[in-house]
């Protein structure tokens, strides 16, 4: 199938993405403004403008709207403060449904903010993280469980995304990831694609899609050595994807491992989000083609262009089918 019959097929589609949502919050600030404060003495980060984009599993979100998928909904929790409201915001801005969003009182929203210098465009500050340490309130895993599987039937394609680093976890917790592993098996027409960024060989009968380093780690966690087929064979996994940034992506099944290799980028501008943008890809290209490898293919492609873009960028139709001509 070519990209312009995936764009066009992905239209009809409807995914949903369950996890750990938040809010990025892009501020410019001014050097020469940095007047020390009159009480402390300490020189303040003057911040003179910014915007918010929604992030971590709000990019996969990002991604989607912009390939122009039919419907884009997201499951996942924030916060009743302020940063939950501006998140919420901008997702229905973007066109991303929120009701399957939990709104939990006195949770902190998961917020990146990060401060990019006026005067030459870099971010050269240490981020500022909002996240929250406290362990999941089962009463509050039971509701996104009841949220995620009353929804289930409306989508074809579910994009989970596990993000959080903290100890404890994110939205995708124990309980949730036993849920999605009980389901997917009943449910063989729809794609199920995970990615985590700590606890990928805790999923079960979903197809996984770690990079090179998140699966080596999950390897070594499990055996003690590298062995792809032995971490697809442990989580009961139709299909292991591991991307290995310009190398291209390994597909390990039962049957076979096959290499699909990247388009050549020369000075990427900014890999972050490269994750995410093959994600959206590859999950949707998927569920249209039916081949893993062609489904690797678009989401390479989808990467190759977000990775030219500052910040966590998107790739357009028409972005694509460019690139795609000029290979």
């Amino acid at each position: 199938m070519t990209t312009a019959e995936i764009l066009r097929k992905i239209r009809d589609l409807r995914v949903l993405v369950v996890g750990d949502i938040c809010l990025d919050r892009w501020m410019s600030y001014d050097p020469a403004e940095a007047l020390p404060s009159r009480e402390t003495g300490i020189s303040r980060i003057a911040v003179v403008g910014g915007e918010v984009t929604p992030g971590a599993a709000g990019t996969v979100l990002n991604n989607l709207i912009a390939l122009g998928v039919g419907q884009v909904a997201v499951a996942g929790v924030i916060g009743d403060d302020g940063h939950g409201f501006e998140l919420r915001r901008a997702l229905e801005q973007r066109g991303v449904a929120t009701d399957a969003i939990v709104v939990a009182p006195g949770l902190q929203t998961f917020t990146y903010t990060k401060f990019l210098n006026r005067q030459t465009g870099k971010e050269d500050l240490p981020r500022v993280d909002f996240i929250d340490v406290t362990p999941l309130d089962p009463a509050l895993e039971k509701q996104i469980c009841d949220t995620v599987l009353c929804r289930l039937d409306g989508f074809g394609v579910v994009l989970v995304s596990d993000q959080a680093e903290t100890s404890r976890g994110g939205v995708v917790s124990e309980g949730l990831r036993d849920l999605l592993s009980d389901v997917a098996p009943e449910y063989p027409e729809k794609t199920f694609l995970v990615d985590s960024r700590r606890r990928i060989e805790k999923f079960r009968n979903v197809i996984l899609k770690p990079n090179q380093q998140e699966a080596e780690e999950a390897c070594r966690r499990l055996f003690g050595r590298i062995d792809y087929q032995a971490l697809r064979r442990r989580a009961s996994a139709p299909l292991l994807v591991v991307t290995h940034g310009g190398d291209g992506v390994l597909l390990v099944s039962e049957e076979n491992e096959e290499w699909v290799l990247s388009r050549k980028v020369e000075n990427p501008v900014d890999i972050c989000g490269a994750g995410d943008s093959f994600s959206a890809g590859m999950g949707t290209a998927l569920a249209v083609t039916g081949s893993p490898a062609q489904a690797a293919r678009f989401g390479n492609l989808v990467a190759s262009i977000t990775i030219m873009k500052k910040g966590t960028g998107t790739a357009s139709p028409e972005e694509l089918l460019e690139a795609d001509t000029g290979n």
